[in-house]
């Protein structure tokens, strides 16, 4: 496929900030400049993580209320210099600012969407973003219920695609479980149930220190679960469970000392954290209006050969295989839930059966089926 002159990505979520958005747009910028010469508007700081041959235009993301203002004014400044052939917006939250550059100088405009971006309940927010959103050349949903989220919203569903998010497939690192509990200060033989992400009330860690990990720990009694991950600063529209609160809960629930709350860590502790648990716990919630989009936290412990408990709400039905890279639950089962950990750890499924299912969910792959929807819209 021959060069195109440039395509534009405005983000609010790029690295050097953390989280599953950061990566998945650094990723979506890297994999655009294969075929596009690529340009995007995203928050200061942005630049000392750019992809090669990625030129970024920094705004200040504080205040969030002057970032939109700064982020729009920057797109329209990029789109007259360079006349891009596409702009798009890595998440719902930027639709209108790719909406109006590409309409102003004759792009085609898309957006990535997660699914919450779909859903937010604010007034304002469903006045003026739901309406932009409808007016896309093209929406690339991250998952089939957020497809459904999309054409709920009001997109026609023939201008939407589904491209699930990518996954690095490390090679295995025999030394990355004595390193990830010699670190932590974790028993070596204790069994280890490991959950990444933002403490938000949709991940639902508070509840599942509160219901199920008493029921693991009876069975089980040296059990370790190792939170890594924040309450959000700057989130959408989430409710956040900081710290303080999951801590509280598990003294409440008298499983205190089989409680780890690491913080967010850098990229090479979280492999080794990835490599070095027993389980990836993602006990999302079914939330009205606050949906999960995808999950790709487990297709990155699958990845590195670990399996998943879930429950089987929003976009986690892609992100597992049921049988193949872990177990969904109906959501509620607590008790289900405990038992499929119990199990799991007893009998876990083969490493390269996780890894296979990983695979198919490569960046590469990824990026080639974001330029097909862009392309063929």
């Amino acid at each position: 496929m021959p060069k195109r002159p440039i395509a534009l990505l405005v983000t609010r979520n790029f690295p050097p900030l953390q989280g599953g958005m950061e990566r998945l747009n650094w990723h979506l910028a890297a994999e655009l400049a294969q075929t596009f010469t690529v340009r995007v508007v995203a928050p200061q700081g942005a630049a000392e993580r750019a992809p090669a041959q990625v030129a970024m235009h920094e705004v200040p993301l504080q205040p969030l209320g002057r970032f939109f203002w700064r982020a729009a004014w920057a797109a329209r400044t990029e789109a007259r210099a360079f006349r891009p052939t596409h702009v798009l917006a890595g998440s719902g939250l930027t639709a209108p600012l790719a909406l109006i550059a590409a309409r102003a100088y004759g792009a085609r405009a898309a957006a990535y969407v997660h699914g919450l971006d779909l859903t937010v309940p604010h007034p304002v927010y469903r006045t003026l973003w739901l309406p932009a959103l409808r007016r896309m050349d093209h929406v690339i949903a991250n998952s089939t219920p957020t497809f459904e989220l999309a054409r709920e919203a009001g997109v026609p569903p023939e201008r939407i695609s589904i491209v699930h998010p990518g996954v690095e497939v490390p090679d295995p690192d025999p030394a990355a479980r004595t390193r990830f509990r010699a670190r932590w200060n974790l028993p070596a033989t204790a069994p280890v149930l490991l959950s990444v992400g933002r403490l938000t009330a949709r991940k639902g860690l508070r509840e599942c220190v509160q219901e199920a990990l008493p029921m693991i720990a009876r069975a089980q009694p040296d059990v370790q679960l190792v939170i890594v991950g924040d309450a959000p600063a700057q989130a959408l529209y989430a409710q956040a469970q900081t710290p303080e609160s999951i801590l509280a809960a598990a003294q409440a629930a008298g499983v205190a000392q089989n409680v780890r709350l690491l913080g967010n860590i850098d990229e090479q502790a979280l492999h080794d954290a990835y490599f070095g648990a027993d389980l990836h716990v993602f006990p999302v919630r079914a939330l009205p209006g606050d949906p999960e989009g995808f999950g790709m936290v487990a297709i990155e412990a699958a990845a590195h050969g670990l399996p998943t408990v879930a429950y089987a709400t929003g976009g986690v039905v892609d992100a597992v295989a049921d049988g193949v890279s872990g177990r969904l639950i109906p959501p509620g089962d607590v008790a289900g839930f405990a038992q499929a950990v119990l199990a799991l750890l007893a009998a876990p499924p083969a490493l390269e059966r996780c890894r296979g299912f990983a695979e198919r969910f490569a960046w590469s792959e990824f990026g080639q089926k974001v330029v097909e929807s862009l392309v063929d819209d």
